[in-house]
């Protein structure tokens, strides 16, 4: 599936000017899409998490590093075969240099390796690679005098004019104010936003909660750009980090969601109205250089650099394919390196191209990489008889339960069986999770239970019970399904979000389907009736009848 990132590009390509049709009003969509810009770095900064970026701070902080210069010099070679000046090679080279966070995201979680160490360093590489666009998205404006040499962004600073600074000292000053602002933003900002958002949710208005948290990212933005003279990204997403320090982080981000998608596809919009499609025709080396950069180039750079780490060639693979693509960062750089007169507009469209088929292809380098690690792995069980065992040992348990799922819900199951001694096997797709059970004595098994092997392993047909307890119903089903027909008389616990999900779970096999809903409601009638003995039972044989 083309990821909708594609879509919202296509469709600004077709409302733009250089396509027949309708054409859209680009200077009104700019100034939606720079309220996008701020809602998406907004975001970023809600879910940017320095305990994620610590524990993989080993491989995923030298290693985005080197791969964001390899990459930078990729592009800035071919910048200067293109005729380019070195600062719009240096803007080209960062623009090709950073994947789109949105998109490894969903193949991630398709791929259910989020929690694993794989997509732990993954996300890692990308966290600092996205930190590493803003502090480019600062230092632009200082550096815009490297081509055209009017001296306009030097003067644009009034301490820079009126002290006469000249480019050092202008970088100097700009590093200045970003680390007052970071540090005002760390002592009054970590104390005084938490401190308006818990006051607020205190009056139960939902509605002035979601404008409160909207409020906060705009005004840190715009006083960010007004006062320190930093970029209106960088604010917001500072106001961002700032908003995760509260326990309410992850209401603002729900609250806040559905406006920072619906602008974010502004942004998209109006950067495909910028891409002129007859370029690529007109110039087609160019694109294909470009993608190869992209696609290939810097792929393999992050291959080599995670090798070198010494991590698994699986790893390697995962990651090389994560970054095989350009988005968000890659448009805003584009459009602030055209602003300043550092980027040909000939180089936004070999941006706005190499995202769009990138992106495209994507989901085909996954593939590629899945199919290479299979065939990595598969001399470990070339002989005969390991060719005809299961790719996973299948448990020695008889008459256990299996826990499928070791989260929030299933890890009060499995803390339960343990204190009781009963005799359960885990089903799990955290690494750290399956290691942090093994040290304590329980039986656990990386992987999605949903596969045959997988299941097969826990030796379902030897088994008492199955309890899953994963939110996902379309892979409970498969699960149901697949254990039913191995097991006639397993009982079968699972768990559902509505009753189409009841329904659907209890058709496939399942003795016993609980929703949390109902239970809460059951819990409270419980509680009804211990202060009014009789009064509900009363009331509900009442509406029986």
């Amino acid at each position: 599936m083309v990821p909708p990132l594609v879509g919202y590009l296509l469709a600004g390509v077709a409302v733009g000017p250089f396509t027949p049709g309708f054409v859209a009003d680009q200077a009104l969509a700019t100034e939606l899409a720079e309220l996008g810009i701020i809602l998406l770095m907004f975001g970023v900064g809600l879910h940017f998490s320095l305990n994620d970026l610590l524990s993989v701070r080993a491989i995923a902080v030298p290693g985005a590093i080197a791969q964001i210069a390899v990459a930078t010099l990729m592009g800035l070679g071919l910048a200067l075969l293109m005729g380019w000046t070195v600062g719009a090679g240096l803007v080209f080279g960062l623009a090709l240099s950073v994947a789109s966070t949105v998109v490894l995201l969903r193949a991630l979680q398709e791929r259910r390796l989020m929690d694993t160490e794989r997509g732990k360093i993954a996300v890692g590489w990308l966290i600092v690679e996205d930190l590493a666009m803003v502090l480019a998205l600062v230092l632009f404006p200082a550096v815009a005098s490297l081509q055209g040499g009017d001296g306009a962004a030097l003067t644009s600073d009034p301490l820079a004019a009126r002290f006469g600074l000249g480019l050092t000292g202008v970088l100097l000053l700009t590093l200045i104010k970003i680390a007052v602002f970071i540090a005002l933003m760390l002592v009054v900002g970590r104390r005084l936003i938490p401190w308006v958002l818990h006051y607020i949710a205190h009056t139960g208005s939902r509605e002035l909660f979601r404008l409160t948290v909207l409020a906060i990212a705009l005004c840190i933005a715009f006083g960010a750009t007004k006062l320190f003279g930093v970029s209106l990204a960088l604010g917001a997403f500072f106001a961002g980090m700032m908003l995760r320090e509260s326990p309410l982080s992850q209401r603002a981000a729900q609250e806040t969601l559905p406006l920072r998608d619906a602008f974010a596809v502004l942004f998209f919009v109006s950067v495909g109205m910028l891409f002129d499609p007859f370029s690529l025709v007109r110039e087609p080396w160019p694109f294909a250089a470009t993608l190869f950069v992209i696609v290939v180039g810097k792929s393999l750079a992050a291959l080599l650099i995670v090798v070198l780490f010494r991590h698994p060639m699986a790893t390697a693979l995962m990651i090389s394919a994560s970054l095989a693509q350009i988005g968000e960062f890659s448009f805003i750089l584009a459009e602030l390196g055209v602003a300043l007169n550092l980027l040909p507009k000939a180089g936004r469209d070999l941006i706005l191209a190499g995202a769009i088929v990138s992106i495209m292809l994507n989901p085909l380098v996954f593939a590629v990489v899945d199919w290479l690690t299979s065939r990595l792995e598969k001399p470990q069980t070339s002989s005969p008889t390991a060719a005809a065992s299961e790719p996973f040992p299948v448990t020695e348990l008889q008459d256990h339960t299996i826990l499928v799922g070791y989260g929030r819900v299933g890890s009060i199951v499995g803390d339960a069986l343990h204190q009781r001694s009963a005799p359960f096997l885990a089903v799990e797709a955290s690494d750290d999770m399956v290691a942090k059970l093994k040290e304590r004595g329980i039986e656990a098994l990386m992987g999605n239970a949903a596969r045959a092997s997988v299941l097969r392993a826990t030796n379902p047909a030897a088994a008492r019970s199955l309890v899953i307890a994963i939110p996902e119903a379309f892979e409970a089903g498969q699960i149901v399904e697949q254990a039913r027909a191995a097991n006639a008389d397993i009982q079968i616990i699972a768990r559902a979000h509505s009753d189409a999900e009841v329904d659907h779970l209890k058709a496939l096999g399942a003795d016993i389907v609980i929703m949390g809903e109902r239970e809460i409601a059951r819990g409270m009638i419980e509680e009804l009736d211990k202060a009014r003995p009789g009064t509900v039972r009363a009331a509900e044989q009442d509406s029986a009848a």
